[in-house]
């Protein structure tokens, strides 16, 4: 996969996951542009607000003229009906669903031939811990967007998304229970994301498009009751 060249798009990707992701980009060749809300190389900013993705976008096309490749992973806030406001709800369904579907728009009209987005949902788009509501429907809703995007742009721009399960940012590797619940036998990190954006990005993935894919380890499939198989849970 040859990426010299191309022009990738990265919403938070000053650290973590979408660290990672540009970082494999950059070291296949491609151009790499950043907005995260965290200081970083390339452009600093909240999008969650329509005026950034404005001005970024144009950063973008006056500095590399197209997009080859859009990816959305910048991070909703958590919070939940214990905590959440009205506006934080809103805040973080701006950042995690309208901002991909807002850069999208502005980036319509110059993406590459052979353009594909991929947005970066959670295996939270299907399961849940309490009080997690906010992040939860936004990562619901980017996952639903994608299948969307994916018709109306169909013969342009290929669209999918990639539900990441546990993946510790900090690649610390786990034993015991940890490890166990994984039927991949470990916890995952940012490479085992990076890995296959970069796949959904390339010719390989030609025929590859409204698809959301979960790499969580296997962790969603395996049933888990205390005292089966030797589960104890306290």
């Amino acid at each position: 996969m040859s990426f010299k060249n191309k022009v990738v798009v990265v919403t938070g990707g000053a650290q973590g996951i979408g660290k990672c992701i540009c970082d494999e980009f950059e070291k296949q060749g491609a151009k790499v542009g950043v907005i995260d809300i965290k200081e970083n190389p390339y452009f600093q900013g909240d999008i969650s607000e329509e005026e950034t993705l404005v001005r970024f976008s144009k950063k973008i096309i006056t500095d590399y003229g197209h997009v080859d490749y859009l990816i959305n992973n910048a991070l909703p806030l958590s919070k939940g009906l214990d905590s959440c406001s009205y506006e934080e709800f809103n805040y973080a369904l701006r950042v995690g669903v309208t901002a991909p579907f807002m850069l999208t728009k502005l980036f319509r009209e110059h993406f590459a031939e052979g353009a594909s987005i991929v947005n970066i949902s959670s295996s939270r788009d299907r399961m849940s811990q309490p009080n997690t509501e906010s992040y939860t429907a936004a990562k619901g809703g980017i996952a639903a967007l994608t299948h969307s995007l994916a018709v109306s742009l169909a013969g342009k721009v290929r669209v999918n998304s990639i539900s990441p399960g546990w993946i510790d940012t900090d690649y610390v590797e786990y034993e015991g229970v940890n490890a166990r619940q994984h039927p991949a036998g470990r916890v995952g990190n940012p490479l085992d994301i990076a890995n296959m954006v970069l796949f959904l990005c390339s010719d390989k993935a030609g025929f590859i498009t409204g698809e959301n894919i979960c790499i969580d380890g296997g962790m969603t499939k395996q049933m888990i009751y205390h005292d089966d198989f030797g589960w104890k849970l306290s």
